[in-house]
């Protein structure tokens, strides 16, 4: 992090790391608490924060493709070996998202239906979301055509979402299929718990013209005034969202703001930019680069301590019993949890890139010893 380049875009990593701890928290007192602990305003509020971890791995992800498809452009690669790197990358990490739903119903077998091979969850959808994003900026290399394509992809999504979770649901496409569009799984209507594109994917997308903005020569020249402009945007974005939602006439014959409503999607969207603005702030003029930072920590290794905490949590191996702690128990596997986590990671980190090393050690012969 000594790198100034490094430093430049720490935020990312410090955003992403935030996404962690929200997620932990969430998942937390979602799987441990039990009894009266379940009816608090508490509960409530933690869950509330749980709202936006998903959003937030999916914004980044917008941003970090921007930012990997503009150094690839910078190497004079051709639209076509970029799109193949960037759709590989995606495949990539869809089929992660399906190891992962066959590793959690082998460790929850016999009790985890087969049906929950096939759910949708975020890495399905990042996975799915990075080759769409793959094959938007292989149609033009301009980075103005790029942020207006992917406008125009994040606001088609948001806007298509409530007819494809009602009116216009393809109810034709097998249940597996029409789930990765609004997440029916084996129900009888979509499901708000899941991640299906719509209208997840708008969030990539809209993390992907910000992400070009990002790395534009404009905003490499006035960085603080373009952080100062994307927080000020995020606060129009969610009051336009609620003088919109308090308007007498919608647009769709079925109106669910706190699911599909893309009024909601400007409200999330909005509260996204303020999140932006204000790590950036916290990492350029806060105390986040001074030392060691737990959070840019975990936000370096978010899809490993993603996989790795949710069998401890909800998993065969939770260090809680489930629905069965109160707050104070709870807060301390929270703890617990979150410093597993921090360790985990930073073992991650120094192990990275030294797999031979490792196994060189283990292949080595002893030596015979000389002495009688």
């Amino acid at each position: 992090m000594g790198d100034a380049k490094a430093n430049r875009l720490s935020y990312i990593d410090w955003m992403r790391g935030l996404a962690c701890v929200l997620m932990f928290q969430t998942h937390c007192y979602d799987s441990w608490l039990g009894g009266p602990a379940r009816d608090t305003k508490f509960f409530q509020l933690s869950q509330l924060g749980g709202t936006l971890p998903a959003p937030l791995f999916l914004f980044l992800a917008g941003i970090s493709f921007a930012l990997v498809t503009d150094r690839l452009r910078q190497k004079n690669l051709s639209s076509n070996e970029i799109a193949k790197t960037t759709i590989l990358r995606g495949a990539e990490i869809f089929g992660l998202g399906l190891l992962f739903r066959v590793q959690e119903f082998i460790l929850g077998y016999p009790w985890s239906p087969w049906t929950d091979l096939l759910r949708v969850d975020v890495l399905n959808t990042i996975g799915f979301s990075m080759m769409l994003m793959g094959a938007v900026c292989w149609l033009t290399r301009k980075r103005v055509t790029n942020i207006l394509l992917a406008i125009a992809a994040a606001t088609g999504i948001a806007m298509a979402t409530p007819l494809i979770w009602t009116t216009a649901r393809p109810r034709w496409l097998p249940w597996y299929l029409e789930s990765y569009l609004n997440g029916v799984h084996t129900f009888d209507k979509p499901q708000p718990w899941l991640f299906p594109l719509f209208p997840w994917a708008a969030f990539s997308f809209a993390g992907l013209a910000i992400g070009f903005v990002i790395f534009s020569n404009w905003t490499r020249k006035n960085e603080a005034l373009a952080f100062g402009i994307f927080g000020g945007t995020g606060l129009l974005l969610y009051k336009l969202s609620l003088w919109l939602d308090a308007r007498p006439t919608q647009l769709y014959s079925t109106y669910d703001y706190w699911h599909t409503s893309p009024d909601f999607f400007l409200a999330r969207l909005g509260v996204l930019l303020i999140i932006l603005f204000g790590t950036y702030a916290w990492c350029r003029w806060g105390l986040a680069n001074l030392g060691f930072s737990p959070i840019i920590q975990l936000g370096q290794t978010s899809l490993l301590v993603y996989w790795v905490h949710i069998e401890f949590v909800y998993g065969r191996f939770s260090i809680l019993a489930k629905r069965a702690q109160t707050i104070t128990t709870a807060s301390i596997g929270l703890l617990i949890i979150f410093l597993a986590m921090v360790g985990l990671s930073i073992l991650r980190t120094r192990m990275k890139g030294k797999g031979a090393e490792i196994l060189a050690y283990f292949r080595r012969r002893p030596v015979p010893s000389t002495q009688p």
